[in-house]
C-alpha cells in the first residue's frame, strides 16, 4: 500500500499544568517508532502506511491515560491517494 499522511490531534483531559508534559510523551513515542513526523502548533502529521500510523494512534491514547488521563480526545485526518501522499509534496515549499 502506498504511503499515507496522517494528522493527529491528541487533548487529554489531565489538570492544565500537565497537559504539555503528557503530549510530550506522546511526541517521544512518535519518535521511537521511526516514522516521519513533524511537529506542529495544533497537530502533529505522520507519513507511513496506514495499518502502521492506526496503531500509533492507539497507542497515544494509551500513553494519555497511563498518564493520568480521565479521557482522551482525538482529531484524526488522514489523506490517502493510490500513488502515495507525502509530507513533503504537501508543505515542502513553504518551509524556508
Amino acid at each position: 500500500m502506498a504511503k499515507i499522511t496522517l494528522g493527529l490531534q491528541v487533548l487529554p483531559y489531565v489538570p492544565e499544568e500537565r497537559l504539555y508534559e503528557v503530549v510530550d510523551k506522546v511526541i517521544a513515542y512518535l519518535d521511537s517508532c521511526g516514522i516521519k513526523y513533524e511537529v506542529g502548533a495544533m497537530e502533529t502529521t505522520m507519513e507511513g502506511e496506514l495499518e502502521e500510523l492506526l496503531k500509533i494512534v492507539k497507542k497515544a491514547q494509551e500513553i494519555c491515560v497511563e498518564e493520568g488521563a480521565s479521557r482522551v480526545v482525538s482529531i484524526v485526518k488522514i489523506d490517502y491517494k493510490k500513488t502515495g501522499v507525502s509530507i513533503d509534496e504537501k508543505v515542502g515549499k513553504y518551509r524556508r
